[in-house]
């Protein structure tokens, strides 16, 4: 079987203490879904503000000096925010797993349709380095290498068709995790809510649920 899956990569948490948090490693992949633990929100969030936690440029608003604020500005000002990951394909059969390669964030998960429909077969697209994942259709058949630096690289193989349905689950899972960032901000961080739900929904490029949590 092939699973699809959106990660993130997480931020070490130790000595984070702004808001409850699971404990994560450097460099690990935290799947995103709607079945995290408040803590696994927590690390989520914490993540993605770490990726875009730089100095504000001249001329923008400074840096709050409130802790909380402070370590989300850059999260909830930026226009172009990064969220380090991408999707995680593993095939349970062979235990080969794609994992997405360094400077490709997870914002960029829409691209892998791309893969699909972006151009004359054969097409291929490539989403990363060190490893170098590529995604490739030839016809009715889409080879997902996991390093295209490597010759005899270990390579997925799934049909279109297979592909775009897992890429839908993939896109549930994440409009199922921006739900558990709704109800997760407005309980651990309620004055700024609002304002993070706007900023995953951006990193992400998933729109946010139009109708309240119940």
């Amino acid at each position: 079987m092939i699973i699809v899956q959106p990660v993130l990569e997480a931020h070490p948490s130790d000595g984070f203490s702004l808001w409850p948090v699971a404990e994560a490693e450097s460099y690990d992949h935290l799947p995103l879904s709607g079945g995290l633990s408040p803590a696994e929100v927590g690390t989520a969030v914490m993540s993605l503000a770490a990726c875009n936690d730089v100095d504000p440029p001249a001329g923008a608003p400074p840096r709050p000096a409130d802790p909380v604020a402070a370590f989300l500005h850059g999260l909830l000002t930026m226009d172009d925010l990064f969220a380090a990951g991408g999707l995680r394909v593993t095939d349970t059969a062979t235990g080969i797993v794609l994992l997405p390669g360094c400077c490709i964030g997870l914002e960029d998960w829409r691209n892998w349709s791309l893969a699909l429909d972006g151009g004359p077969a054969p097409f291929s697209y490539d989403f990363g380095h060190d490893p170098s994942p590529t995604v490739e259709r030839v016809g009715e058949t889409v080879r997902l290498t996991v390093d295209g630096e490597q010759d005899d690289s270990p390579v997925i193989e799934v049909t279109a068709a297979e592909l775009r349905h897992l890429l839908a689950g993939a896109e549930k899972d994440l409009t199922g995790f921006l739900n558990q960032v709704s109800g997760w901000a407005a309980r651990e961080l309620p004055g700024h809510a609002t304002s993070i739900v706007a900023a995953v929904s951006r990193a992400l490029d998933i729109p946010p649920r139009r109708e309240p949590l119940a």
